[in-house]
């Protein structure tokens, strides 16, 4: 047998892999496997039988498996399905910026085994990449190397704190000049999303814009969850912001989040995550709900949309709290899961829809069936349908294939979105 996995040569993570088998017994199941070790050193597997055609041939991505960990037709199939394996010790796990390393693998019957890895590049070649301490700022800007000025787009992420390099350096692949910033839970600011000031994403901007390799007037931001929210809000307050895209955001501005060991303690505690001239803005406030009492004491994944809902009944608070988007100077463009259990953020979201008066060149994409982790890069596992949180986990909503198509589209159609709107 012979396995073909192209591009042959690395491939960017975001690359989508064409996954072939010839020279297999005609009409025989054949074993496909996939695996490497993610970043936390675990290591992750997925298998799936396939029956080969009458010459002896399965080609993924347009052949369904028979049985195995994913169903229907997806060339990536093999990569969104992967799980933890039971009882594998930790490898050492290989950080930013080394490549991801993914073995394909293919039996079937009596033949001898076959495999195939693959280097799948979280920064890919003709990206560079530099860290970022000026202006006070914590952060790394990745640019092309090849070419005239490019666009620039600020980068950043949600609750879980830091930066996002490895989408920031995907991303500037694409044509951007592209700021992962920080702006929480990073050394030397503050360890939770309380009292963060704007100005300090008004100095990324004097940062980003001077860069020689940023072209002057073209200026856009991306996040995604609370960094969706953040996008809205910075686009709102500075105009040299041309071009928005929030995935899993929020038009609404929520309560800030000191973080600690204990949830309940955490969302009994209203502060402001952000601040303008030193005052502190309005905000939708955590109520700590019956359902979510419930939740943590039995355990079970907490739904974070439950604790805004008390809120949301409150014209005069959500009034408050809304961003006003109305004076965003550019193109605005959300992408919301249907089933997103963490935020509801198609019903957030919408907010700033309304505000926007619902008409081009604004955009709000709702994904059928996906939850809160479609923020991503696509081409990753999606298995994992909750997320850590302190003392509990928290709901996401969605499935393992909702979320991987989720993801492919969100990544779509933020590119283009600023690809448009900040035209290189």
């Amino acid at each position: 047998m012979k396995l073909t996995v192209a591009p042959a040569g690395p491939a960017t993570l975001d690359t989508a892999l064409h996954v072939s088998v010839t020279d297999a017994p005609p009409g025989a199941p054949v074993t496909l496997a996939a695996s490497q070790v993610d970043g936390w050193g675990r290591s992750l597997r997925s298998s799936a039988v396939f029956t080969a055609d009458a010459a002896g041939t399965v080609d993924v991505s347009s052949r369904a498996p028979v049985s195995g960990d994913y169903t229907g037709v997806d060339p990536m199939g093999l990569i969104w399905s992967m799980r933890p394996t039971r009882g594998a010790a930790r490898a050492r796990a290989a950080g930013f910026p080394a490549p991801v390393h993914t073995t394909f693998e293919v039996a079937a019957g009596d033949q001898p085994g076959v495999s195939v890895t693959v280097e799948r590049q979280r920064l890919p070649d003709g990206v560079r990449r530099a860290r970022v301490t000026s202006h006070g700022l914590v952060g790394s800007l990745f640019t092309p190397t090849d070419g005239g000025p490019v666009p620039g787009v600020i980068l950043i992420g949600g609750a879980e704190g830091g930066m996002h390099e490895p989408d920031a350096a995907l991303l500037a692949a694409h044509g951007f000049a592209v700021l992962a910033l920080a702006y929480f839970g990073a050394r030397g600011l503050p360890s939770g999303l309380v009292d963060i000031p704007l100005e300090y994403f008004g100095r990324a901007i004097d940062f980003l814009s001077a860069q020689r390799r940023c072209r002057p007037g073209q200026l856009g931001i991306m996040g995604a969850s609370r960094g969706g929210e953040a996008s809205l809000l910075v686009a709102a307050t500075f105009a040299q912001i041309g071009a928005v895209a929030s995935t899993a955001g929020s038009g609404l501005i929520t309560a800030g989040i000191e973080y600690g060991p204990n949830f309940l303690d955490i969302v009994g505690t209203n502060r402001p995550s952000w601040t303008l001239g030193g005052a502190p803005l309005p905000y939708l406030p955590y109520s700590v709900t019956p359902q979510t009492r419930a939740e943590v004491a039995a355990g079970e994944p907490v739904h974070m949309w439950r604790i805004f809902q008390p809120a949301l009944h409150s014209a005069a608070t959500v009034a408050d709290a809304v961003i006003p988007v109305e004076r965003i100077n550019g193109a605005v463009l959300m992408v919301s899961g249907a089933d997103d259990q963490a935020w509801h953020c198609a019903e957030l979201s919408d907010y700033a829809f309304e505000r926007l008066g619902r008409k081009a060149p604004h955009r709000h994409v709702i994904l059928p069936g996906a939850g809160h982790g479609i923020a991503p890069p696509p081409y990753g596992p999606t298995t994992e349908q909750t997320g850590p949180g302190p003392g509990v986990t928290f709901a996401n909503g969605g499935s393992p294939a909702t979320d991987a198509a989720g993801r492919v589209e969100a990544w779509r159609l933020a590119r283009e979105h600023l690809a448009e709107h900040l035209p290189s």
